[in-house]
């Protein structure tokens, strides 16, 4: 594991995990579906049940969006899929951000250029940068509607290197699941995992993670 800052001129995030609190909301949104059903849990917590859920699934859902664009079937899919998003979004008055993101992106981005990828549909992804309020901080957008692959395919990572005008390997994707880490290198980029999502740090480091962060913010203390 070894990040060399000198080669890196833009930045590419992920979002949910790794910008946005998501795991929380699922989280509680999970548990409080497993409370109902607590004679299933054999005396374990319900909101420890969730977690190791969503993590346990967290990559296999990305795998499915990269399936259906193989398929040919990722426009019907993100439609629907962007529907229930909105919903879901709009139900979220006040997002929860990753403490410290805001200061992080003011930081770098008044020295990198840098890009959203994400896995998730157009409208949901744009809803929650509206609602944020981060949206502004971005030059590139790319969602899971973007290009004809999506991650762990390398090609939202090329498509926003070539957006900002520079190499993929001159790249930093940051992200929190293996799915990133793997786009990232793929594409020749350097990668950052960071532990404030669903990824765990053995498996990021075997993904070929360059840089582990606790959490996103931390990485300004390497880059500025």
């Amino acid at each position: 594991m070894s990040l060399d800052c000198s080669r890196i001129r833009a930045l590419c995030f992920d979002v949910d995990g790794t910008l946005r609190d998501t795991d929380d909301q699922y989280v509680e949104r999970l548990a409080g579906y497993l409370r109902t059903a607590s004679f299933l849990l054999s005396g374990k917590e319900p909101r420890i049940v969730a977690r190791r859920l969503i993590m346990a699934i967290e990559d296999p859902g990305n795998l499915i969006f990269n399936l259906v664009d193989v398929l040919g079937i990722d426009n019907l899919i993100s439609r629907s899929l962007g529907q229930m998003e909105k919903v879901h979004t709009r139900k979220i008055t006040h997002p929860l951000i990753v403490p410290g993101v805001v200061g992080m992106l003011e930081a770098l981005g008044q020295r990198y250029p840098l890009a959203i990828i994400s896995a998730r549909s157009q409208t949901a992804t744009l809803d929650f940068l509206e609602s944020s309020q981060l949206g502004g901080f971005f030059s590139v957008i790319v969602t899971g509607q973007s290009c004809t692959r999506t991650k762990p395919h390398p090609m939202p990572v090329l498509w926003a290197a070539a957006q900002m005008g520079i190499p993929p390997e001159a790249c930093l994707m940051v992200g929190d699941t293996t799915v990133d880490i793997r786009a990232g290198r793929t594409a020749g980029a350097q990668t950052a995992g960071v532990l404030c999502g669903f990824g765990m740090k053995d498996e990021l480091l075997r993904a070929g993670a360059d840089l582990i962060l606790t959490s996103t913010p931390e990485l300004t203390s390497y880059l500025l």
